[in-house]
């Protein structure tokens, strides 16, 4: 039974990683797109249009870190050894940081005037 355990959440945390890079991808293409093509409704500095695109990238990003996040909690429930479990927390605590930093800098844009960000 525990073997089975281990299997089937080895296969969770697995699909849960290949949908944090699929959330990854699309954000990283999306944003590639919005850069190499110039929105014709946007009227606004070159500096705004890319901070328009960090900041889409940005949430992108977050969603994916919180997915790996997700993948790494289900990968300590079947890692067997301390070390592994060691290897993982330092992972998880690495990616919260990123998490939270990255989430700090896209609330601060958010919640910036529009008015701000084409002066900049």
């Amino acid at each position: 039974m525990e073997e089975l355990f281990k299997t089937y959440a080895g296969h969770v945390a697995l699909f849960v990683e290949a949908i944090a890079a699929i959330v990854i991808t699309i954000g990283a293409v999306q944003a590639a797109v919005r850069l190499l093509i110039p929105s014709r409704r946007g009227i606004g500095t070159p500096h705004h249009r890319k901070k328009k695109v960090w900041l889409g990238f940005g949430v992108w990003l977050l969603l994916g870190l919180e997915f790996e996040l997700a993948a790494d909690i289900v990968r300590s429930a079947i890692s067997p050894t301390w070390t592994e479990i060691g290897q993982l927390g330092a992972i998880a605590v690495i990616r919260t940081f990123l998490n939270y930093f990255l989430e700090k800098d896209v609330e601060k844009y958010v919640d910036e005037p529009a008015e701000r960000l084409s002066e900049s």
